[in-house]
C-alpha cells in the first residue's frame, strides 16, 4: 500500500493522527465502517445506501456501532481520505496558528488545502510531468490544482528539451506547462537554464570531436537563454538558472559548460536570464546543502561573488532529496541560517524522501535487485510513521524560518511519479 506525499505532509504536519495515513481512497472498503482520529475526537467512514458519509464523532451523542447523531458529511470514499488528511493539515494549522480546535472540524468539512496552511507569501507546489501538464493524468491534476499554489516542470524546460538542435526549438509542451499554472492563478517556475546534464552534446561540440571554444560556447548560451527566458518573460515568475554546478566537498563541478567558458560561466547565466526578463526572480539550485557543510559554503561562495559583480539573485534553492535519517533538525535549521546570511531567500525545491536502501545502480539494461526496494508491497506501519514524523520535524524547522522560507516544492506529485521511486 502506497501513500501519497501529499497526505503523508499532511499528517506529518499533526504526528499524532499518524493513523489516517492509512486512510487512502484505495483502501477504503465501500462496505466496512472504520473509525480514524480526528482533530477534536473521531471521524467516521460509514458506506450507506445514500452514499459514503463522514460522521464527525467528536460531536456530543456519538457512541459508535450506529447511526452518528453528529454532523454528517456525504462524500465519495477518495474524497473521505482526503478529508482525514485535511483534518490532520488543520489541527497542525491550529497548534501554529492558535486556530481553537473547536474550528477545525469546519476545516475539514470544506477540505483545507496544502496552499491555505502554509504562511503567509509562501509557495507550496509540486514538480508536474508532462502527462500532468498536458491533462491526462485527471487524478494528478485534481491534486494539483486543489493542493498547490505553483508548479515547476520536471523535464520540460531542461535545454535537452527544448532546444534538441542549434537551430530548432520544440516549445509546444512547454507553452502548455506554462498555460496550466496560469490558467490555475499559480506561480510558474522555470527549470532550468544551465546544467551539466540533459543538455544537447551539440551545445559543447567544437570541431575535431573537441570542446567548443568560449566565444562559440557563450553565444550557444546566449542564444538559449534568450530564447527560451524571453519567450515567457512576465509568465515565468523565476528561473533555476545554474543548476548542481558544485562537487560534494564545494568545488565548482569541472562540467563541460566550466571547460569551455572558463569560472564566470555561472556568472554570465545570470546576466544572460536577467537582461531576458529583468523582473524574473533567479535562483541558483542544488543537492546536499542542508547535509554537506562543505558544499552548503561553496554555493555560498557562487551567490557572494555574483553578489559582489552586482549580479542578480534572489535565492539559492536547496533541492531537499532528502533520507529518512538525514539532514537532522539541527542540520536543516544551521543550513538555512547559513544560506539565509547572504541575504537570500530560500527554497525547499525538490524535496522528496528516500526511504530505500542506498544500494548500487544494478548494471545497465539489468532490473534492480529485489533487496533494493524492500517495501514494494507497501510500508509498514513503523516506517510509515517514521516517515511522518521526518516530515513533522522538517516543517518544524521551516516554520520557525517562515520569514527566511520563500517556496517549498515537492519532486512530483506523489511518490509514484518521484525519481526515487520511494514505494
Amino acid at each position: 500500500m502506497a501513500v501519497s506525499r501529499r497526505t503523508i505532509l499532511q499528517l506529518a504536519m499533526a504526528p499524532s493522527l499518524l493513523a489516517p495515513a492509512r486512510a487512502n481512497a484505495q483502501d477504503l472498503d465501500p462496505m466496512v465502517s472504520r473509525v480514524y482520529p480526528g482533530p477534536s475526537g473521531r471521524l467516521v467512514y460509514v458506506p450507506d445506501e445514500q452514499g459514503n458519509t463522514i460522521h464527525d464523532a467528536s460531536h456530543a451523542g456519538y457512541r459508535g456501532g450506529g447511526a452518528a447523531t453528529g454532523s454528517t458529511v456525504p462524500v465519495s470514499r477518495r474524497a473521505f481520505a482526503g478529508a482525514v488528511a485535511a483534518a490532520a493539515a488543520a489541527t497542525w494549522a491550529g497548534r501554529v496558528r492558535g486556530i481553537p480546535f473547536g474550528l477545525v472540524p469546519s476545516v475539514v468539512a470544506q477540505g483545507a488545502a496544502l496552499r491555505d496552511l502554509v504562511p503567509k507569501g509562501w509557495l507550496i507546489g509540486a514538480a508536474i510531468n508532462q502527462n500532468q501538464s498536458d491533462g491526462r493524468d485527471t487524478a494528478a491534476v485534481d491534486l494539483i490544482t486543489r493542493q498547490f499554489n505553483t508548479i515547476s516542470p520536471e523535464n520540460l524546460l531542461k535545454f535537452q528539451s527544448l532546444h534538441p538542435e542549434p537551430d530548432r526549438f520544440t516549445f509546444d509542451a512547454a507553452d502548455r506547462y506554462v498555460a496550466f499554472g496560469l490558467d490555475r492563478g499559480m506561480a510558474v517556475i522555470g527549470h532550468n537554464l544551465v546544467w551539466h546534464s540533459q543538455t544537447s552534446r551539440w551545445v559543447w561540440d567544437g570541431p575535431h570531436d573537441g570542446l567548443a571554444d568560449r566565444a562559440t560556447m557563450l553565444a550557444r548560451m546566449r542564444t538559449h537563454i534568450t530564447t527560451v527566458v524571453g519567450r515567457y518573460k512576465g509568465r515565468i515568475r523565476g528561473w533555476d538558472v545554474v543548476n548542481e554546478a558544485l562537487n560534494e566537498d564545494g568545488t565548482l563541478r569541472d562540467s563541460p559548460w566550466r571547460r569551455g567558458i572558463g569560472d564566470d560561466d555561472i556568472a554570465r547565466a545570470f546576466e544572460l536570464a536577467h537582461e531576458a526578463d529583468p523582473n524574473a526572480e533567479l535562483y541558483y539550485n542544488d543537492y546536499n546543502l542542508a547535509t554537506r557543510p562543505e558544499k552548503r559554503a561553496g554555493a555560498i561562495r557562487i551567490v557572494r561573488e555574483l553578489q559582489q559583480r552586482g549580479i542578480r539573485i534572489d535565492a539559492v534553492g536547496e533541492q531537499g532529496h532528502w533520507r529518512l535519517d538525514a539532514p537532522t533538525p539541527v542540520a536543516l535549521d544551521q543550513s538555512i541560517a547559513d544560506l539565509r546570511a547572504t541575504g537570500l531567500k530560500v527554497m525547499i525545491t525538490e524535496l522528496d524522501v528516500n526511504l530505500l536502501p542506498q544500494a548500487g545502480r544494478p548494471a545497465a539494461g539489468q532490473p534492480p535487485a529485489p533487496e533494493s526496494n524492500p517495501y514494494a508491497n507497501g510500508l509498514p506501519d513503523d516506517v510509515q510513521q517514521a516517515l511522518a514524523r521526518h516530515y513533522a520535524d522538517a516543517f518544524r524547522v521551516l516554520l520557525k524560518h517562515r520569514d527566511d522560507i520563500t517556496r517549498v516544492t515537492f519532486w512530483g506529485v506523489s511518490d509514484g511519479d518521484s525519481g526515487i521511486r520511494e514505494v
